[in-house]
């Protein structure tokens, strides 16, 4: 889907046994390419949105995808809809789920120190080393060689959501227009699938994502959002290693 990924495997295993996680979890993200990319005619999304294909034709992963966008939309009153750019896209939750899916895999296959960013979409278990937690740079939404926050953590999944590279590519479904209050969302907590629909819920609400993402905390899912014109906000316990050259003014979410 045009992002490139990297996957770290800390744990102490035989070469060829990393080189085997490593080309399976690279399968695994192919294939989920081939079946969900937007951008390959004859990806079997596409197939469905075109009529090519029956839900009930479709594989088991589509269903549960499309079950779990279902749900989201439900959740999120609307403002999470993967057709709201006029056209079947699951994609605000298929890179979260497939790289939750291939670390859970990960795990299964015995790493239990690992970690995969997918785009800025990232999942991580364990640790990088005895006794020292992953720490994840959060992009800077106007200087690209800087970071916003540094967070730190072990189990996490870490999920961004931003205007600043795409451009304006996320869509208030109520409105159809393209939204432009938020530069950019974080949201952290368990489940990266959750965490990546999550940012782009609160980005398509604009401004009142802010409240929104503050009551994501109940539910054990941590955030940070920076607006168009500078300030910037993140819950109570946000993992925040430390700050570099972060934007103009910070406030606390609360709900």
């Amino acid at each position: 889907m045009g992002t490139a990924v990297s996957i770290d495997i800390a744990d102490a295993l035989p070469r060829h046994t990393l080189t085997r996680l490593i080309d399976e979890t690279c399968a695994w993200l192919h294939e989920v390419d081939r079946r969900f990319s937007t951008y390959k005619a004859d990806s079997e999304v596409n197939r469905l949105d075109r009529g090519e294909l029956t839900i009930g034709q479709c594989s088991a992963d589509m269903r549960a995808v499309l079950d779990a966008c279902a749900s989201l939309r439900r959740e999120t009153d609307g403002y999470f809809d993967d057709r709201a750019a006029g056209r079947l896209d699951p994609s605000g939750y298929v890179k979260g789920w497939s790289v939750e899916v291939a670390s859970a895999r990960l795990t299964q296959a015995g790493s239990h120190n690992h970690c995969i960013n997918a785009g800025g979409d990232i999942r991580s278990r364990g640790n990088p080393e005895p006794g020292r937690p992953w720490r994840f740079g959060i992009r800077h939404p106007w200087e690209p060689d800087k970071v916003a926050w540094v967070l730190s953590g072990t189990d996490l999944a870490v999920a961004t959501s931003g205007t600043y590279e795409r451009g304006l590519h996320v869509f208030d479904p109520h409105s159809g227009e393209p939204v432009q209050a938020l530069r950019s969302v974080t949201v952290t907590g368990p489940d990266l699938s959750l965490a990546d629909a999550y940012a782009t819920s609160a980005m398509a609400m604009g401004a009142k994502g802010l409240l929104w993402l503050a009551r994501l905390a109940e539910a054990g899912y941590e955030s940070a959002a920076i607006t168009r014109d500078g300030h910037a906000y993140h819950s109570d316990h946000l993992p925040i290693a430390t700050a570099a050259r972060p934007p103009t003014k910070k406030f606390v979410l609360t709900s």
